[in-house]
């Protein structure tokens, strides 16, 4: 087993992949040049090149904008399972986890036959747990917290790369941003930002960087950084990982190099200055600042952006505006685009702007031309840099022709193909409807008079109102009382963002108009979301809104939705028909649910009269909502129990008898330590199976899920008695969407 103790003076060149935020690539390029890295080359969201671990250990410590450094211990071909078992097996895992050590993978990509990367994870943990185990070691552990070893594979194009995290977290974070707001850029973004923006500017004096909707202060305090010359590793502070190679003596060595740079860098007389009219957020601004070190620069000050004034001339105004995450929001958002565009003729004149926005074309609200454009993403949220000259000819004036594309803008040196942003002064009316929306507007008319009609005879408080009955228009639109949550399906990658922006604001606005004149729902209850498939945990993530708690009923049970802060909205619409059949038949029955999510099916078997229940879930997140809607419908806990617990050990370890269990298990799931894989497809004759041995003899088994490609195994229909119900389980609001579910009512 190796020691820690490398030898002197390591010279030798090692394969690295320093990972990036996407958009990042071309400047991580020229950070990695200047740390001496050699054969660099860029990729997707991260740079290539081979490096002493000297060099490795510079980018760790200075880079203002890698997330990770990979030393890669693998490469090779892989297609299927038993390629990324024997790939993965190649390595001697010894050499980097000494025994009593923990692991932890990380998976990215896929190839055919490779689909899920939690799956993709488990083979290469079985590879390196089976090596230890066949050299008669004791199998190391997982920990998803604080492994001592962190490994990241990744397929692109049937490759497989298969590398060491050097440094264990993600650097990206820097530990002074203990406190923020709402949507903060990640550091990393934000040196990005000030990088393309020209700052710092070195030949100046004293230059002045100006945000004047500073936030939680990340863009200025990320700026003096970057002016004082402070490396990233220096506010960290970067400790290495337990790898047993690492050469600590060359660490220690960038550190005190770090520590020399910064001294020198003292002397810089610039300042920063900082407002926003969010008195929390200039609070946390101010903390962070103290904690980077660099408070002493930077002045934070309390007041709207029309009443901001800064200490002296800006050198560089940067800011990233609010996105108006609700389409509801997008008239107040505008109003500010055209408040900063006043304040920068007020008060930057001459100076230079960047305005970071995931509306680039709400740029033309600004009234001045912008010379130069960076498309970059905010988090996977396409976004673009308008730089821009605060100069008399770069202005519009007020009595500008009224079509701003007669006239003519400065150069345009445009990255990614961009166009110059030019336009008036002035925030424009709301887009009259096109021809498209206004059919699209029609089809909601003709739905609310056919499916709202149905759902009110029938006393359906939520339904379906829309499912993309428009190709061109790919919205799912469901009514949940006076609230509608619109979805928009992920436009294919042949549609432009800007194409699918002013269409989604044009359907947007076509529902607002429709509901306003059919239901009088105000706008304010309009929540649109973009719907992407969502893998491992990320769909119990909260979104960036934390919403508003409603109460819609169904039957007899009422229900808590909310539409903003989860991607789900806590009711599957589509599962309505086998709710209320469970809630007709479950009276003095022992009730099972599985994978139960916010227990909605349990309220229904217990208004039902069943005698008890078992509602089991992996989420914390969901069986606490599962207990408020328990509350709001008066449920006796102590007859009906909430599980947190991983259904597949459940089953196993379950030793009660049931009249009536719901099985709806995802697609596919993995528990926290990744010891328990679900493949619906693979797995469900043996959930089945297990479901029946805790069956009564009379019992009944409902079995559904989603998985559109979804065959019953053979093995099934053989050994037990099967109905297919899915088309009785599907209503009307869902009938254009035949494959939204499959049902089975199982027998013995």
């Amino acid at each position: 087993m190796t020691t820690n103790k490398p030898a002197a003076s390591d010279t030798r060149q090692h394969a690295l992949f320093i990972t990036c935020s996407k958009g990042l690539e071309s400047l991580l390029e020229q950070e990695l040049l200047s740390c001496g890295a050699d054969k660099v080359k860029q990729s997707v969201a991260g740079v290539y090149c081979f490096a002493t671990l000297a060099i490795a250990y510079r980018a760790i410590v200075f880079s203002r904008l890698c997330n990770r450094v990979i030393l890669l211990v693998a490469e090779g071909p892989v297609l299927t399972a038993e390629d990324l078992y024997a790939s993965a097996a190649t390595v001697d895992w010894g050499d980097h986890l000494p025994l009593g050590q923990t692991l932890a993978i990380s998976a990215a990509g896929g190839t055919e036959h490779l689909i899920h990367t939690q799956f993709i994870a488990q083979k290469i943990k079985d590879a390196i747990v089976d090596q230890f185990r066949s050299k008669g070691l004791a199998r190391p552990d997982v920990s998803r917290d604080a492994p001592d070893l962190l490994i990241h594979a990744v397929i692109k194009k049937d490759r497989l790369s298969l590398g060491i995290d050097l440094a264990g977290a993600s650097l990206h974070r820097r530990h002074y941003r203990t406190e923020q707001g709402e949507a903060p850029l990640k550091e990393t973004l934000a040196a990005a930002l000030l990088m393309r923006a020209g700052w710092p500017q070195k030949d100046l004096a004293e230059p002045l960087l100006w945000d004047p909707m500073c936030g939680s202060g990340t863009l200025l305090i990320e700026g003096v950084l970057m002016a004082l010359d402070i490396a990233p590793g220096l506010v960290r502070g970067s400790s290495l990982t337990p790898w047993p190679h690492h050469d600590h003596a060359a660490m220690a060595a960038v550190m005190a190099e770090a520590q020399v740079r910064k001294e020198a860098g003292a002397n810089w007389q610039g300042r920063a200055f900082g407002s926003d009219i969010d008195s929390r957020s200039i609070g946390f601004a101010r903390r962070n600042a103290e904690r980077a070190g660099v408070a002493a620069y930077i002045d934070f000050v309390e007041c709207p952006i029309t009443e901001a004034v800064p200490p002296a001339a800006p050198t560089l105004v940067i800011c990233n505006p609010p996105y108006a995450e609700r389409l509801g929001e997008q008239t107040e958002v505008e109003l500010l685009y055209g408040e900063l565009g006043a304040l920068l003729r007020r008060h930057a004149m001459g100076a230079r702007a960047a305005v970071f926005t995931a509306k680039p074309e709400w740029g033309k609200l600004l009234g001045i031309h912008s010379h130069k454009q960076y498309a970059l993403f905010n988090g996977a949220l396409p976004a673009k840099l308008l730089l821009m000259y605060v100069t008399p000819e770069a202005i519009y004036q007020k009595h500008a022709p009224h079509n701003p594309s007669t006239q003519t803008p400065p150069s345009a040196d445009q990255d990614s193909g961009a166009s110059p942003t030019a336009v008036g002064p002035s925030a424009p009316a709301p887009m009259p409807l096109d021809n498209g929306a206004q059919m699209f507007a029609n089809r909601l008319r003709k739905n609310l008079k056919n499916l709202g009609r149905w759902a009110q005879q029938r006393g359906y408080e939520c339904y379906r109102l829309y499912d993309a009955d428009m190709p061109e228009y790919a919205f799912a639109i469901d009514c949940y009382g006076e609230h509608i949550h619109m979805q928009e399906y992920k436009a294919p990658l042949s549609i432009s963002e800007e194409d699918a922006a002013l269409r989604r604001r044009q359907a947007y606005q076509a529902l607002c108009q429709v509901m306003a004149q059919t239901r009088q729902i105000p706008a304010r209850n309009v929540t649109l979301k973009v719907r992407e498939r969502q893998r491992g945990s990320e769909q119990y993530q909260p979104l960036q809104k934390s919403g508003e708690d409603f109460a819609v009923t169904e039957g007899d049970a009422k229900f808590i939705i909310n539409l903003e802060r989860y991607l789900d909205t806590g009711l599957f619409l589509d599962h309505r028909p086998i709710r209320l059949w469970i809630g007709e038949h479950a009276q003095h029955s022992r009730f099972l649910n599985l994978f139960c999510y916010t227990a909605t099916a349990t309220v229904h078997a217990a208004l039902g009269g069943a005698h008890s229940s078992t509602s089991v879930d992996m989420s914390r997140t969901y069986l606490n909502w599962a207990a408020r809607n328990f509350e709001l419908n008066g449920i006796d806990a102590r007859a009906h129990t909430l599980v947190q617990m991983d259904c597949l050990k459940f089953l196993q370890q379950c030793r009660e008898q049931f009249d009536l269990i719901f099985l709806d298990p995802p697609t596919f799931s993995n528990s926290k330590n990744t010891e328990n894989v679900l493949d619906i497809q693979r797995d469900h004759p043996l959930l089945i199976e297990q479901c029946m041995n805790l069956l009564a003899p009379d019992g009944l088994l409902i079995f559904s899920n989603n998985n559109r490609r979804f065959k019953l195994d053979d093995a099934v229909s053989t050994r037990y008695q099967i109905e297919d119900c899915s088309e009785a389980s599907i209503d009307k609001d869902f009938e254009r969407n035949q494959k939204i579910h499959r049902t089975w009512f199982i027998r013995h």
